[in-house]
């Protein structure tokens, strides 16, 4: 099974998400997609615009599989941990078996 991961805030989810998972589905055959969002709360600290579980229904409607919520401490974080947050969520979950 192939897997492609996204980090993102999908804060709003828009059409150029909507966009970017139907190329990467087109692009890589990927079977599934898996997103690690922030929560209620986006870089820098502010709230975001809706709140997780409405971002996380967008993103569930609009092809993604599977949303992991990315700790509020790298959520809030400089895009440098931000990202480093994310990519370690989804490098975990590629070890599991």
């Amino acid at each position: 099974m192939k897997i492609c991961g996204i980090v993102a805030e999908y804060n709003p989810f828009h059409n150029g998400h909507k966009y970017q998972i139907e190329k990467i589905k087109e692009n890589t055959n990927a079977d599934a997609i898996v997103a690690v969002m922030s929560g209620n709360f986006i870089q820098r600290g502010q709230p975001a615009l809706f709140d997780k579980w409405t971002r996380t229904k967008m993103a569930l409607l609009n092809g993604v599989d599977l949303i992991i919520e990315l700790p509020t401490y790298y959520a809030v974080s400089s895009a440098e941990y931000f990202a480093t947050g994310g990519i370690g969520l989804l490098n975990s979950i590629r070890s599991c078996k």
